[in-house]
């Protein structure tokens, strides 16, 4: 699908346009670490170097193209001041190299953006007006707003100046890291998939580029098909849930990019948790993408040399949580069971002495005397515990079952 170009398809996005950024934004960017993963790479086959865009001061790449484009405007435009649409990461880039360069934002945002992502911005020091139910709306009335008051609507994807400051990771990616094989970079508007694409294959033609989508919102990945696939859901990865990619960036992907996978909440779960758990490093779920592209689809990576983009850390603290938890779970590592129980003094004394011989932490436990199927004397215990492994855990359920003890696990959708 992909050849070599310098440029990309009748776009003002080039080579020398990302390289002009890289320098323009240099001195007030994080040059953030690209770094091997040795346990992630004998983990899935390859060898996986990581970009770790989630070290920018507000925790996304999206800083890059932001300041890209601010600092292209004119002093009068700066002096006016500029408007976005965004209810995450584009946002806080926006406001707070406006804040720097002394240039007044306002962004609009949902009615329903959660209170800490307005407090965010508002804290870099930028009007935000709440508007509409949907990004499409608050986009809507941002242009409405530029319109009236002679603002700079500063769009979050569909810009060749966003997209060429986008762009500039590629640089920094294959500066450090020459020999990478393919880069695999999530899609979102396209932005950061249209630089990355552009500078990556004018300074390695040979390279491969993959994009990743969630399952629930393959925007691109429809259109480079011409399919009609629905867009809608809630995902892990919000801040590539975009149902329709831009016209410029489309373009450019049309022109540099081989092939597009899509992934599945569960995918990015566990991409979100290894993460955290191998390199130590929080990151959302459109920052996992990359990697939960390379736990499902195994055989594409084998034995290449991979660059992933961590492209943003901004994710709800118990949202995290619960991420955790249900990896833990599905590991093995954190289970409830479901053990019918007769109605009689010592009966959870002598289950739970079960757990005591298989060395099993007991969590919580729930009793279920009212709302059952089972006879009045019946007794059903959901039973919380932590087991070191799956293989401890069928330890235990074994042990239970010899025990007399009806035992099924509550399995996880």
């Amino acid at each position: 699908m992909a050849t070599a170009a310098d440029t990309g398809p009748d776009s003002t996005v080039t080579l020398e346009s990302v390289r002009a950024a890289h320098d323009r934004i240099a001195d007030s960017i994080v040059r953030t670490p690209t770094m091997l993963s040795k346990t992630l790479s004998e983990m899935t086959g390859a060898n996986v170097w990581l970009k770790f865009e989630n070290l920018q001061f507000t925790a996304a790449f999206k800083e890059r193209g932001a300041l890209n484009k601010l600092l292209q405007l004119s002093d009068a435009e700066q002096k006016r001041g500029v408007i976005a649409a965004s209810a995450g990461n584009h946002a806080q880039g926006v406001a707070y190299h406006g804040a720097r360069l002394g240039i007044p934002v306002t962004i609009v945002m949902p009615q329903h953006t959660p209170t800490v992502k307005v407090q965010q911005t508002e804290g870099h020091g930028a009007t935000v007006v709440l508007h509409g139910e949907r990004f499409d709306d608050a986009q809507a009335r941002a242009c409405e707003i530029a319109e009236e008051r002679g603002l700079v609507f500063v769009h979050p994807f569909d810009d060749a100046d966003i997209a060429a400051g986008q762009g500039t990771i590629a640089i920094e990616m294959l500066e450090d890291v020459p020999d990478l094989d393919l880069l695999c970079v999530p899609i979102g508007g396209g932005g950061l998939i249209a630089g990355v694409g552009v500078a990556a294959k004018a300074m390695k033609p040979d390279i491969e580029l993959i994009g990743v989508e969630a399952e629930l919102y393959p925007s691109t990945y429809s259109k480079m098909r011409g399919l009609k696939l629905p867009c809608e859901g809630d995902t892990l990865a919000e801040g590539i849930a975009v149902k329709e990619p831009g016209g410029l960036t489309l373009e450019i992907i049309r022109e540099t990019v081989d092939d597009i996978l899509l992934v599945g909440e569960r995918d990015l779960e566990r991409a979100v948790a290894l993460l955290l758990q191998i390199e130590k490093t929080v990151v959302e779920g459109a920052g996992a993408a990359g990697l939960a592209a390379l736990l499902d689809h195994p055989a594409k990576f084998k034995d290449k040399n991979v660059g992933l983009i961590l492209c943003g850390g901004n994710i709800d603290t118990r949202l995290l949580a619960n991420v955790l938890l249900r990896n833990l779970a599905r590991d093995g590592r954190l289970a409830r069971l479901r053990i019918r129980l007769k109605d009689r003094p010592g009966a959870l004394y002598y289950v739970a002495k079960v757990f005591d011989e298989q060395q099993v932490n007991i969590i919580e436990v729930y009793h279920q005397r009212v709302f059952t199927t089972l006879p009045a004397k019946g007794l059903i215990t959901d039973i919380e515990c932590e087991t070191r492994d799956r293989a401890h855990l069928e330890r235990l359920i074994a042990a239970l079952e010899r025990e007399g003890y009806e035992v099924s696990p509550v399995e996880l959708a």
